[in-house]
């Protein structure tokens, strides 16, 4: 089940209308309406306040009913997750589960991931694979290039910025997933 699916579910399994999500989630009804049939891709950080408005975890939007044992990633057929700040776009490389969020990141340069650092409940861990990112963990900058990674305690402040002149693609692994 794919979000436009898991957000129609959710919605009618909750008896909540449009309008209901729409004002929990500090968005239009139009927008949870255009979502819910597929017309557009929300950015990150709709998606975290739709999560929200159900009192659910972002991975529960994407939770599949019954996780296959085996999953299969493909380009192409993998949803994507944008953030409203910059023109980073995340593949989730992994089925909605509840223990592993594996997510295939492009940054493109001058851009960060968010304006300010943030943090959640979660271990992180990114391998770039090619370009370079700094990563700012609290008041730290780490230099990270191709073929190197970083791992760290996401509950601390830490944000991604490309400050190359190339796109930087990366890989991020978070347990569990963060909402």
């Amino acid at each position: 089940m794919v979000l436009p699916e898991k957000l129609r579910a959710l919605r009618k399994e909750r008896g909540m209308t449009l309008k209901d999500v729409a004002d929990a989630a500090s968005v239009t009804p139009g927008l949870i309406s255009q979502i819910e049939r597929g017309k557009t891709d929300p950015s990150l950080a709709t998606v975290r306040r739709i999560a929200a408005a159900f009192g659910a975890d972002l991975a529960t939007l994407f939770a599949e009913s019954s996780p296959a044992s085996v999953h299969v990633s493909r380009p192409g057929s993998r949803p994507g997750l944008a953030t409203a700040e910059s023109h980073l776009v995340y593949e989730r490389l992994t089925p909605g589960r509840s223990d592993l969020e594996v997510l295939l990141g492009r940054l493109e340069p001058g851009e960060a991931t968010s304006p300010e650092g943030w943090s959640h409940a979660s271990t992180e861990c990114t391998f770039v694979i090619e370009g370079d990112i700094a990563v700012y963990v609290e008041d730290e900058r780490y230099a990270v290039g191709t073929g190197e990674s970083i791992t760290f305690d996401a509950a601390v402040r830490h944000r991604y910025v490309n400050e190359g002149s190339v796109p930087c693609r990366f890989l991020v692994s978070v347990t569990p997933p963060f909402p």
